[in-house]
């Protein structure tokens, strides 16, 4: 019997998006993360601000955590508002948290957060990525092929 496809991730309300890693990584494997928070920045999360866009994941003794994520402070939190640019905790199996490490170790991978939302259950979940950096030239045949695609659907449309 075959096996069955996994579920794509279930995204709720996306929060922050990091657009720029498709274009600067070969992305290879995705994995959905949990993320240790405090309450304030959990509720500015909910009020959609964060920013991850030049973040990336670390392995550091048995433990992923996220550097460089930005969470500004929440607007009506007091004296025990958080630290907008942390390291966070990531929440992952071992077996996952092991698979990470053996590829950035071993393959010369990177871990890339590719963006922060709430699942169905309101969770905050991140989804990483085990990527591989682009060269330059990689990067222009993407742009090649994205503006021939532009260009031939502009050409079937006026063709009908």
């Amino acid at each position: 019997m075959a096996r069955p496809k996994p579920e794509t991730f279930d995204k709720l309300k996306t929060v922050a998006q990091n657009r720029r890693a498709r274009f600067d990584f070969h992305i290879e494997d995705k994995f959905e993360a949990g993320l240790a928070l405090q309450g304030t920045e959990v509720k500015a999360l909910r009020a959609g601000e964060a920013t991850i866009a030049e973040s990336y994941a670390e392995v550091r003794g048995g433990e992923v955590w996220l550097v460089n994520a930005t969470i500004p402070e929440y607007s009506h939190g007091n004296r025990i508002n958080h630290e907008p640019r942390r390291p966070r905790k990531l929440l992952l199996n071992t077996r996952e948290i092991n698979k990470l490490f053996g590829a950035v170790e071993k393959k010369g991978m990177t871990i890339v957060p590719l963006s922060i939302y709430f699942n169905k259950t309101g969770r905050a979940k991140v989804e990483l990525a085990l990527a591989k950096g682009k060269q330059a030239h990689d990067k222009r045949a993407g742009i090649k092929d994205r503006d021939w695609k532009r260009d031939k659907a502009r050409l079937m449309r006026e063709k009908g």
